[in-house]
């Protein structure tokens, strides 16, 4: 399985950011890390293992929970990136279908 391109930085340290989120929000552990962002705890050790890179959504969740900024979270996680590439596929409409001729009920 090909690792993310954010995992291989060197500066990259989820960790930071997930002891950030830990103190900042008095909480105890990663089990209450994980309910607070509404997701499974096997998601928080994958991330902490860097098998998982923190995704937009939780970056997202992050901020709403918090009130950090996207900015500061993804400073905290030495995510250094300027710029994101996005995929061929996102932004384009989606190619039109052919309409099936459904049976009339009349």
């Amino acid at each position: 399985m090909a690792q993310h391109e954010l995992i291989d930085q060197t500066t990259y340290d989820p960790n930071r950011l997930l002891d950030a989120l830990l103190e900042k929000m008095n909480l105890k552990n990663d089990a209450a890390l994980s309910r607070m962002l509404e997701v499974a705890p096997p998601v928080i050790s994958k991330i902490r293992h860097r098998r998982l890179p923190i995704g937009a959504s939780l970056l997202i969740r992050m901020h709403e929970t918090t009130g950090m900024s996207i900015r500061d979270l993804r400073d905290l996680m030495g995510d250094r990136r300027t710029k994101y590439r996005l995929s061929d596929a996102q932004g384009k409409p989606k190619p039109a279908t052919p309409e099936v001729n459904a049976p009339s009920l009349h």
